[in-house]
């Protein structure tokens, strides 16, 4: 069966990933809208350059080069995971669930600003869970606090994660009044740099511009109709089950691998938060919860005993998908 098959750590997987990641995005490809204008980046990227990036891609070139990001990025994460030992034992769980995360709604199958994040993303969760046995982070925070403010320019909600960077301090570390403030230094300078070079070309009024969504009126409304939220609700089933397994090995679990779950669960929170720094929220946003919540997924598929329950889950999890699309 499919879990079966990905709890092995085994170089076919590859190809299998793949190939589950094209299934579930065949809703997309046979009903391709006449034209999809990619936003990829935020406009303090886009009026800096003058252009926007991705405007001349076709509709199936648009999704085809979605496909090949979430590819990556599922196989990015899967490798950060299993260096990490956070599953137990090396397998191909995350890359799936990943890749099942990112094809659950149409609107994240083609390229927005939170799919590009999505590799800043990973990359932080990789630094981040390398910080309990460092001796000395400050160079590391101040990488963070730069990697948070590139983010924050390519999707502004980004921003939040510099709150993230100070909670992984809180649990990973004892108190350093200078690896506090080491994150605040990397944010400040990518965008002090970024102010400059705005001044230098008489724009600085443009630069201020960046910071408005901080004065966005709190959002009351999201872009969901209730066939999105029904193909959540497996998913949910998925979660709880997760809860149920992980309660059975985390005072059974080395320290790093609690602290880090810990730290995927204030991701979710933070990135569930700061939607209302959009001044239209759209469910694009929460793609940006697909790479914490994939290896929590990942670790219920790993551990899990019940073959016909796992495998069937996973499974309605896939129908659901594929209903839904062509519905």
């Amino acid at each position: 069966m499919i879990i079966n098959q990905h709890r092995k750590f085994s170089p076919v997987n590859i190809v299998f990933v793949s190939a589950i990641g094209l299934v579930l995005c065949l809703g997309i490809f046979l009903s391709l809208p006449d034209h999809i204008t990619p936003i990829l980046f935020e406009p303090a990227i886009n009026n800096l350059i003058g252009i926007r990036i991705g405007t001349g891609l076709s509709p199936g070139a648009n999704v085809m080069i979605t496909l090949i990001l979430t590819l990556l990025q599922g196989f990015f994460l899967n490798r950060i995971v299993n260096n990490f030992n956070l599953l137990g034992k090396p397998n191909f769980t995350p890359a799936l669930m990943y890749m099942t995360l990112v094809s659950l709604f149409t609107p994240f199958l083609v390229l927005s600003p939170p799919l590009i994040c999505n590799f800043i993303t990973i990359w932080m969760l990789g630094k981040l869970f390398n910080i309990y046995k460092q001796h000395d982070i400050k160079g590391l925070m101040l990488d963070l606090g730069m990697i948070v403010a590139i983010g924050s320019l390519i999707y502004f909600p980004f921003m939040v994660m510099m709150i993230l960077l100070w909670i992984s301090l809180l649990i990973f570390r004892p108190f350093n009044w200078r690896e506090w403030i080491t994150p605040l230094l990397g944010f400040s300078t990518i965008y002090f740099l970024l102010g400059v070079i705005y001044y230098w070309t008489g724009r600085l009024q443009d630069f201020f511009a960046i910071f408005s969504p901080l004065g966005y009126a709190f959002p009351t409304e999201l872009s969901l109709n209730m066939y999105d939220y029904l193909v959540i609700i497996p998913v949910a089933i998925t979660l709880l089950f997760f809860l149920v397994v992980l309660k059975e090995h985390f005072f059974k679990s080395v320290v790093h691998l609690r602290k880090s779950f810990q730290l995927l669960f204030f991701m979710i929170l933070l990135t569930l938060g700061s939607f209302y720094l959009n001044d239209h929220i759209t469910i694009n946003h929460f793609l940006l919860c697909a790479p914490p919540i994939a290896i929590y997924l990942a670790f219920y598929f790993t551990n899990s005993k019940s073959k016909w329950i796992y495998e069937t889950l996973y499974l309605v999890i896939v129908a659901a998908i594929i209903y839904f699309q062509f519905v």
